[in-house]
């Protein structure tokens, strides 16, 4: 039996040595494809696992002489600390109702454009189409605030003369809170909406021909083919895309918001990101550890979003992550 064992355990070292051996072939045979792959891989394993480790300073009172392992355990004072602010509710009220506004705007426009773009037969109005929508995404953050404070300067902005030539007054758009979420959310769709219907056109163009060409002898319009044929071809690409957006409904982005704030917006454009800055960087007595708490709460919730809306989708037997 001390024989009998013993060879098998040798088989089983021969046969895992084998197969070692033939994945090493394998991935040698295509390694330039390893080699493409190492460089988003370390760039995720830098920037997004390894700041995990300095996540604990939420749950710390983090002293910088001490390191995050010399300082405090505090549990979730710094949760509860946010909490109980009464800065709160303002933050999350402009957080979450940005969040809606911009994913209420912005994510059907791309499919439209996209739908409109591909019953489109003229091919060079469609490429200028194309052009001029692709071109302001890549408009840097600071370049597109710089133009949306000329465009709607009170006194000589475009916005200003075109209200006086209708007979209005000049209006400070930028001064009034309540026009805030707006501008921000608008000029996001204008950036960002030729580039986000991209991957709609290339789910457009892999939708069979056959089923436009049944259609048609069916005598179906081309609404009808929207409707039956293009929209159905898209959704899953569309329910995958929608996941991904509710997963960061609450990464709004730092940069755009905290250019366009000033003293008399500040009521709607102080949203998480712009607070955690604040409090972590620009405060006359930073608080890292409040400001990661902060930031950690964020991300909790983005991450339950993520699985809820993920989960729910695979119960309605639609496209998900996983």
């Amino acid at each position: 039996m001390a024989v009998e064992s013993v060879s098998v355990e040798e088989v089983s070292s021969v046969k895992h040595t084998r197969k070692s051996r033939s994945v090493i072939r394998d991935m040698a045979k295509v390694w330039q494809l390893y080699v493409l792959m190492a460089l988003p891989f370390a760039y995720i394993v830098i920037f997004k696992y390894v700041p995990m480790y300095g996540a604990q300073i939420a749950f710390k009172n983090f002293v910088a002489t001490k390191g995050i392992w010399g300082s405090p355990w505090i549990g979730l004072d710094n949760f509860v600390r946010f909490f109980e602010s009464y800065e709160f509710w303002t933050i999350m009220g402009n957080t979450i109702g940005l969040s809606f506004y911009q994913l209420a705007a912005g994510f059907p426009f791309p499919i439209i454009l996209a739908l409109s773009l591909n019953y489109v037969m003229h091919d060079k109005f469609k490429k200028m189409v194309q052009m001029v929508t692709y071109a302001p995404h890549f408009i840097s953050v600071v370049v597109m605030v710089g133009i949306i404070f000329q465009v709607l300067d009170p006194r000589i902005g475009l916005v200003s003369e075109l209200l006086k030539v209708l007979g209005f007054g000049s209006v400070n758009l930028l001064g009034q809170a309540e026009y805030f979420k707006s501008i921000y959310v608008w000029s996001g769709v204008w950036q960002n909406v030729g580039f986000s219907c991209i991957i709609y056109l290339a789910a457009l163009a892999g939708i069979d021909p056959a089923l436009h060409e049944a259609a048609v002898v069916d005598g179906a319009t081309k609404l009808r083919r929207v409707w039956h044929v293009d929209l159905p071809g898209i959704v899953p690409i569309a329910m995958i895309l929608l996941i991904l957006e509710v997963g960061r409904m609450l990464e709004i982005g730092f940069e755009k918001a905290f250019l366009m704030q000033n003293p008399l917006n500040l009521q709607a454009s102080e949203i998480i990101d712009t607070y955690v800055y604040k409090v972590g960087l620009a405060s006359t007595v930073v608080n890292f550890s409040y400001s990661s708490a902060i930031g950690l709460f964020k991300n909790v919730i983005n991450l339950i979003l993520l699985l809820t809306v993920n989960r729910l989708a695979k119960k309605m037997g639609q496209s998900s992550l996983w």
